[in-house]
């Protein structure tokens, strides 16, 4: 079991690894990056890779290195920043509605199937394509869209941790409804909220990065993968690094964020059968 836990473990701080590098990369980015990620060179579109270019360039001259590294702005800040918003709005709703049970969690249910009817992608695409495109516009509609996901996981773990003995001896005990969700409810779904989050943030990413792909998103000249990729699509054959990079990128962020998620869970559950 200890030997367990240590792979765990190391596979674990590998991905944080990961992703704690991808972000200091874009937290640096203006010092880090060998070249002006705007600035155009028509003499050097579509050089190879080299030392000056070590990604090469794209069909206007500029980095793809310098591009991805300020990339990491958009993509994987955008990725928090809605991941976060649509936390903040659905903790409340699902402790709410999984505690308080009755009809409105029944209307709630409710209006979660209706939303989940949908498809993601179909209905993500529709409000961006009703707000009009950009970066604003495409996080309102990925939070609108994923908030019935992250309530209808939350919600059933709070259903299950509701029948728990200890949540009847507390309401026994005379603790407020409060006292409960905040002492006894939540600390128990910490872990596996984290789990789930970590996860979604790499869907959060493919959902920003195919936005971008179509135009949907961040607009050009903005460095985002996604964008990248819509750029580079017309030079695949000719110059297939263009492609490449970016698209690696992504890979390697979402690959870090299942990699987490999965050790994780691993984790909470050799802890769970040690305890």
């Amino acid at each position: 079991m200890l030997l367990k836990l240590k792979q765990v473990n190391l596979s674990l701080l590998i991905g944080m690894g990961i992703l704690f590098s991808i972000f200091l990369l874009g937290l640096f980015a203006p010092w880090i990056a060998p070249h002006d990620p705007l600035a155009v060179n028509l003499a050097a579109r579509l050089h190879s890779p080299s030392w000056t270019y070590p990604f090469g360039t794209d069909h206007l001259g500029r980095c793809i290195l310098s591009r991805i590294i300020h990339g990491i702005r958009i993509s994987a800040t955008s990725a928090f920043i809605i991941m976060f918003l649509t936390l903040l709005i659905s903790i409340p709703i699902a402790l709410l509605s999984g505690y308080i049970r009755g009809r409105s969690d029944h209307m709630m249910r409710r209006i979660i199937d209706s939303t989940l009817a949908i498809p993601d992608i179909v209905l993500t695409i529709g409000i961006v394509g009703l707000l009009g495109p950009g970066l604003i516009n495409m996080i309102f509609a990925i939070v609108v869209v994923r908030w019935a996901n992250s309530v209808r996981f939350i919600r059933s773990l709070v259903v299950k941790i509701c029948q728990e003995d200890y949540i009847f001896s507390a309401r026994m005990a005379g603790n407020s409804h409060y006292r409960i969700l905040i002492r006894y409810v939540l600390p128990q779904i910490a872990m596996p909220i984290l789990i789930y989050s970590a996860l979604d943030l790499g869907k959060i990413v493919l959902n920003i990065a195919g936005l971008s792909f179509l135009g949907l998103g961040s607009q050009p000249p903005t460095p985002e993968w996604g964008a990248m990729l819509n750029d580079a699509k017309d030079y695949f054959q000719i110059s297939p690094y263009v492609m490449i990079f970016p698209g690696l990128a992504i890979v390697l962020f979402v690959s870090a964020c299942q990699l987490v998620s999965e050790k994780l869970e691993k984790y909470e559950s050799a802890v769970g059968r040690e305890i």
